[in-house]
């Protein structure tokens, strides 16, 4: 496996059903394409939405640390706030953040596909 450096944004809302599921996507999209996508160490956003239509996360990917404090040191973050703001009240339904604390982490360990590992070895 790559020993991957990257920087991560983790972003986890709950919602109240897969309508809402799907907005919120949707929004977190548009977010990415207008406000984030375009800085220097930008890698990806994947959205990922949970089977049961509760939850949404949006995970950032950064080149590096440095890369997205250099985002939040030079972004528009009162603009992007707003728009996310605009964002939430716009759903047809309800969601509610669950992150605390700054939703950011570094890789530490990967474990990729091999044999399977037996006894102490």
């Amino acid at each position: 496996m790559s020993s991957d450096s990257g920087f991560y944004s983790i972003i986890d809302y709950t919602v109240d059903g897969p309508e809402t599921q799907r907005e919120l996507a949707e929004a977190f999209a548009e977010i990415q394409e207008r406000w984030v996508r375009f800085y220097p160490g930008y890698l990806s956003a994947r959205l990922h939405a949970s089977t049961d239509g509760t939850r949404v996360y949006n995970i950032v990917h950064w080149a590096s640390e440095a890369d997205y404090r250099d985002f939040v040191e030079t972004s528009d973050t009162e603009g992007r706030m707003a728009a996310i703001q605009r964002a939430l009240d716009g759903l047809s339904g309800e969601a509610e953040p669950r992150m605390s604390g700054a939703p950011t982490y570094r890789v530490v360990r990967e474990i990729g596909p091999g044999p399977q590992r037996t006894g102490d070895t």
